[in-house]
Protein backbone atom coordinates (compact mmCIF):
# COMPACT_ATOMS: atom_id res chain seq x y z
CA UNK A 1 0.00 0.00 0.00
CA UNK A 2 3.03 2.26 -0.27
CA UNK A 3 2.19 5.55 -2.00
CA UNK A 4 -1.60 4.89 -2.12
CA UNK A 5 -3.70 7.98 -2.91
CA UNK A 6 -6.63 8.06 -0.48
CA UNK A 7 -7.55 11.73 -0.46
CA UNK A 8 -10.92 12.37 1.20
CA UNK A 9 -11.37 8.59 1.61
CA UNK A 10 -14.00 7.44 4.10
CA UNK A 11 -12.13 4.82 6.14
CA UNK A 12 -13.87 4.92 9.51
CA UNK A 13 -13.02 1.87 11.58
CA UNK A 14 -10.76 0.37 8.89
CA UNK A 15 -8.59 -2.44 10.26
CA UNK A 16 -5.00 -2.24 9.08
CA UNK A 17 -3.39 -3.47 12.28
CA UNK A 18 -0.78 -6.17 11.85
CA UNK A 19 1.94 -7.67 14.01
CA UNK A 20 4.29 -7.44 11.03
CA UNK A 21 3.12 -3.93 10.23
CA UNK A 22 1.31 -2.63 7.15
CA UNK A 23 3.28 -0.30 4.92
CA UNK A 24 1.66 2.96 3.81
CA UNK A 25 4.81 4.98 3.38
CA UNK A 26 4.25 8.15 1.40
CA UNK A 27 0.50 7.54 1.21
CA UNK A 28 -1.74 10.52 0.48
CA UNK A 29 -4.38 10.64 3.21
CA UNK A 30 -5.31 14.31 2.86
CA UNK A 31 -8.60 14.89 4.73
CA UNK A 32 -9.16 11.15 4.97
CA UNK A 33 -11.64 10.05 7.62
CA UNK A 34 -9.86 7.46 9.76
CA UNK A 35 -11.97 7.88 12.87
CA UNK A 36 -11.80 4.76 14.99
CA UNK A 37 -9.38 3.09 12.58
CA UNK A 38 -7.06 0.31 13.76
CA UNK A 39 -3.59 1.40 12.67
CA UNK A 40 -1.49 -0.47 15.20
CA UNK A 41 2.15 -0.82 14.07
CA UNK A 42 1.40 0.72 10.67
CA UNK A 43 4.34 2.26 8.79
CA UNK A 44 3.18 5.73 7.64
CA UNK A 45 6.58 7.36 7.22
CA UNK A 46 6.39 10.36 4.91
CA UNK A 47 2.62 10.14 4.55
CA UNK A 48 0.47 13.22 3.96
CA UNK A 49 -2.16 13.24 6.72
CA UNK A 50 -2.97 16.92 6.44
CA UNK A 51 -6.34 17.59 8.12
CA UNK A 52 -7.03 13.87 8.46
CA UNK A 53 -9.60 12.76 11.03
CA UNK A 54 -7.89 10.34 13.41
CA UNK A 55 -10.31 10.71 16.32
CA UNK A 56 -10.42 7.56 18.40
CA UNK A 57 -7.98 5.73 16.11
CA UNK A 58 -5.52 3.19 17.50
CA UNK A 59 -2.07 4.27 16.29
CA UNK A 60 -0.01 2.59 18.99
CA UNK A 61 3.53 1.76 17.85
CA UNK A 62 2.95 3.36 14.45
CA UNK A 63 5.90 4.80 12.52
CA UNK A 64 5.11 8.45 11.87
CA UNK A 65 8.47 9.99 10.99
CA UNK A 66 8.07 12.72 8.40
CA UNK A 67 4.26 12.66 8.50
CA UNK A 68 2.42 15.95 7.93
CA UNK A 69 -0.23 16.14 10.68
CA UNK A 70 -1.08 19.82 10.28
CA UNK A 71 -4.76 20.31 11.08
CA UNK A 72 -5.28 16.63 11.94
CA UNK A 73 -7.91 15.69 14.52
CA UNK A 74 -6.45 13.59 17.34
CA UNK A 75 -9.27 13.55 19.88
CA UNK A 76 -9.02 10.29 21.79
CA UNK A 77 -6.35 8.92 19.46
CA UNK A 78 -4.14 6.25 21.02
CA UNK A 79 -0.52 7.21 20.49
CA UNK A 80 1.52 4.97 22.77
CA UNK A 81 5.08 4.14 21.73
CA UNK A 82 4.73 5.99 18.43
CA UNK A 83 7.95 6.65 16.52
CA UNK A 84 7.94 10.39 15.79
CA UNK A 85 11.53 11.10 14.79
CA UNK A 86 13.57 14.07 15.95
CA UNK A 87 11.43 16.77 14.30
CA UNK A 88 8.18 17.17 12.40
CA UNK A 89 8.26 17.56 8.64
CA UNK A 90 7.13 21.17 9.16
CA UNK A 91 10.08 21.95 11.43
CA UNK A 92 12.50 20.31 9.02
CA UNK A 93 11.14 22.42 6.15
CA UNK A 94 11.38 25.55 8.31
CA UNK A 95 15.03 24.98 9.15
CA UNK A 96 15.86 24.22 5.52
CA UNK A 97 14.17 27.47 4.45
CA UNK A 98 16.03 29.38 7.16
CA UNK A 99 19.36 27.96 6.00
CA UNK A 100 18.50 28.95 2.42
CA UNK A 101 17.70 32.51 3.49
CA UNK A 102 13.95 32.25 2.86
CA UNK A 103 12.93 33.83 6.14
CA UNK A 104 9.25 34.33 5.26
CA UNK A 105 8.82 30.67 4.29
CA UNK A 106 10.71 29.62 7.42
CA UNK A 107 8.41 31.62 9.71
CA UNK A 108 5.35 30.10 8.06
CA UNK A 109 6.69 26.57 8.55
CA UNK A 110 7.74 27.28 12.16
CA UNK A 111 4.17 28.42 12.84
CA UNK A 112 2.84 25.21 11.30
CA UNK A 113 5.25 23.14 13.39
CA UNK A 114 4.10 24.94 16.54
CA UNK A 115 0.50 24.03 15.72
CA UNK A 116 1.39 20.38 15.09
CA UNK A 117 3.33 20.10 18.36
CA UNK A 118 0.50 21.80 20.26
CA UNK A 119 -2.00 19.30 18.82
CA UNK A 120 0.20 16.37 19.84
CA UNK A 121 0.81 17.83 23.29
CA UNK A 122 -2.93 18.20 23.83
CA UNK A 123 -3.56 14.66 22.59
CA UNK A 124 -1.04 13.21 25.04
CA UNK A 125 -2.30 15.42 27.87
CA UNK A 126 -5.84 14.19 27.23
CA UNK A 127 -4.63 10.60 27.38
CA UNK A 128 -2.75 11.19 30.63
CA UNK A 129 0.64 10.57 28.95
CA UNK A 130 2.28 13.52 30.62
CA UNK A 131 5.91 12.56 29.98
CA UNK A 132 5.36 12.52 26.22
CA UNK A 133 3.17 15.63 26.47
CA UNK A 134 6.12 17.39 28.09
CA UNK A 135 8.37 16.49 25.15
CA UNK A 136 5.96 18.09 22.68
CA UNK A 137 5.38 21.08 24.96
CA UNK A 138 9.10 21.82 24.81
CA UNK A 139 9.08 21.47 21.02
CA UNK A 140 6.05 23.75 20.84
CA UNK A 141 7.77 26.42 22.92
CA UNK A 142 10.94 26.10 20.84
CA UNK A 143 8.93 26.79 17.68
CA UNK A 144 7.31 29.76 19.37
CA UNK A 145 10.78 31.09 20.19
CA UNK A 146 11.82 30.73 16.55
CA UNK A 147 8.95 33.05 15.59
CA UNK A 148 10.32 35.87 17.75
CA UNK A 149 12.71 38.52 16.38
CA UNK A 150 16.28 37.22 16.39
CA UNK A 151 17.80 39.70 18.86
CA UNK A 152 14.74 40.45 20.99
CA UNK A 153 14.74 40.20 24.79
CA UNK A 154 11.75 37.85 24.61
CA UNK A 155 13.71 35.41 22.47
CA UNK A 156 16.73 35.64 24.76
CA UNK A 157 14.56 35.02 27.81
CA UNK A 158 12.89 32.06 26.10
CA UNK A 159 16.30 30.58 25.29
CA UNK A 160 17.47 30.99 28.89
CA UNK A 161 14.35 29.25 30.22
CA UNK A 162 14.96 26.42 27.75
CA UNK A 163 18.61 26.16 28.76
CA UNK A 164 17.98 26.19 32.50
CA UNK A 165 14.90 23.96 32.76
CA UNK A 166 13.68 22.88 29.28
CA UNK A 167 10.58 25.06 29.68
CA UNK A 168 9.77 23.52 33.03
CA UNK A 169 10.10 19.91 31.88
CA UNK A 170 13.49 18.94 33.33
CA UNK A 171 14.32 19.26 37.06
CA UNK A 172 17.75 17.62 36.46
CA UNK A 173 18.60 20.38 34.00
CA UNK A 174 18.01 22.96 36.75
CA UNK A 175 20.45 21.08 39.01
CA UNK A 176 23.08 20.77 36.28
CA UNK A 177 22.72 24.45 35.35
CA UNK A 178 23.06 25.53 38.98
CA UNK A 179 26.15 23.35 39.43
CA UNK A 180 27.83 24.78 36.33
CA UNK A 181 27.01 28.35 37.37
CA UNK A 182 28.58 27.76 40.80
CA UNK A 183 31.73 26.22 39.32
CA UNK A 184 32.14 29.04 36.79
CA UNK A 185 31.56 31.81 39.33
CA UNK A 186 33.99 30.05 41.68
CA UNK A 187 36.66 30.42 38.97
CA UNK A 188 36.04 34.18 38.90
CA UNK A 189 36.29 34.42 42.69
CA UNK A 190 39.45 32.31 42.54
CA UNK A 191 41.03 34.62 39.98
CA UNK A 192 40.19 37.89 41.76
CA UNK A 193 40.56 36.56 45.31
CA UNK A 194 38.29 36.65 48.34
CA UNK A 195 38.91 37.51 51.98
CA UNK A 196 38.98 34.32 54.00
CA UNK A 197 39.78 32.91 57.44
CA UNK A 198 43.27 31.79 58.31
CA UNK A 199 43.25 28.32 56.77
CA UNK A 200 46.86 28.25 55.62
CA UNK A 201 45.95 29.17 52.05
CA UNK A 202 45.78 32.96 52.30
CA UNK A 203 48.11 35.01 50.17
CA UNK A 204 50.19 37.76 51.74
CA UNK A 205 47.35 40.24 51.20
CA UNK A 206 45.03 38.03 53.26
CA UNK A 207 43.02 36.70 50.37
CA UNK A 208 42.26 33.20 49.11
CA UNK A 209 42.76 32.82 45.39
CA UNK A 210 45.16 31.84 42.67
CA UNK A 211 48.81 32.20 43.60
CA UNK A 212 51.34 31.49 40.87
CA UNK A 213 54.07 31.18 43.46
CA UNK A 214 52.26 28.48 45.44
CA UNK A 215 52.12 24.74 44.79
CA UNK A 216 49.52 23.16 42.53
CA UNK A 217 47.87 21.48 45.51
CA UNK A 218 47.58 24.81 47.35
CA UNK A 219 45.93 26.38 44.30
CA UNK A 220 43.54 23.45 43.95
CA UNK A 221 42.56 23.75 47.61
CA UNK A 222 42.11 27.50 47.16
CA UNK A 223 39.74 26.87 44.26
CA UNK A 224 37.68 24.44 46.35
CA UNK A 225 37.39 27.11 49.03
CA UNK A 226 36.09 29.46 46.34
CA UNK A 227 33.61 26.78 45.26
CA UNK A 228 32.43 26.61 48.86
CA UNK A 229 32.07 30.39 48.98
CA UNK A 230 30.21 30.34 45.66
CA UNK A 231 27.75 27.71 46.93
CA UNK A 232 27.00 29.42 50.27
CA UNK A 233 26.46 32.69 48.39
CA UNK A 234 24.27 31.00 45.76
CA UNK A 235 22.10 29.39 48.42
CA UNK A 236 22.03 32.68 50.40
CA UNK A 237 23.40 30.75 53.39
CA UNK A 238 26.25 33.22 53.95
CA UNK A 239 28.17 32.06 57.03
CA UNK A 240 30.28 35.21 56.84
CA UNK A 241 33.74 33.72 57.31
CA UNK A 242 34.57 34.66 53.72
CA UNK A 243 33.82 38.06 52.21
CA UNK A 244 34.26 39.80 48.83
CA UNK A 245 37.11 42.34 49.09
CA UNK A 246 36.25 44.78 46.29
CA UNK A 247 33.23 46.55 44.85
CA UNK A 248 33.44 44.30 41.77
CA UNK A 249 33.38 41.09 43.78
CA UNK A 250 30.63 42.44 46.05
CA UNK A 251 28.43 43.13 43.05
CA UNK A 252 29.30 39.71 41.64
CA UNK A 253 28.36 38.07 44.95
CA UNK A 254 25.08 40.02 45.08
CA UNK A 255 24.20 38.98 41.53
CA UNK A 256 25.18 35.40 42.29
CA UNK A 257 22.94 35.34 45.36
CA UNK A 258 20.04 36.71 43.30
CA UNK A 259 20.64 34.04 40.65
CA UNK A 260 20.67 31.40 43.38
CA UNK A 261 17.33 32.51 44.78
CA UNK A 262 15.87 32.48 41.27
CA UNK A 263 17.26 29.02 40.43
CA UNK A 264 16.04 27.48 43.68
CA UNK A 265 12.56 28.88 43.10
CA UNK A 266 12.69 27.53 39.54
CA UNK A 267 13.66 24.06 40.79
CA UNK A 268 10.76 23.99 43.27
CA UNK A 269 8.33 25.08 40.54
CA UNK A 270 9.62 22.60 37.96
CA UNK A 271 9.85 19.72 40.41
CA UNK A 272 6.36 20.45 41.72
CA UNK A 273 4.98 20.56 38.19
CA UNK A 274 6.51 17.20 37.29
CA UNK A 275 5.29 15.54 40.48
CA UNK A 276 1.72 16.81 40.25
CA UNK A 277 1.42 15.84 36.58
CA UNK A 278 2.62 12.32 37.33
Amino acid sequence: MEGFVLRYASLQGVKLASQRGRVLRGANLFRANLAGAHLFNVDLQGADMLKANLAGANMNEAKLQGVDLLGATLDGTRLERVQWGDASVNEQAARESLSAGRKKDALEKFEEAEEVYRTLRQAYDGAGRFEQAGVFFRREMTMRRMLLPMWSLDRLWSKLVDTFCAYGESPPRVIVSATLINLIVAVIFWLVGINGPDVGLNREDGRIGIDLGASVMNNVLSYFHCVYYSVVTFTTLGYGEMTPPTLLTRNLAAGHAFMGAFMMAMFVAVFGKKMTRG
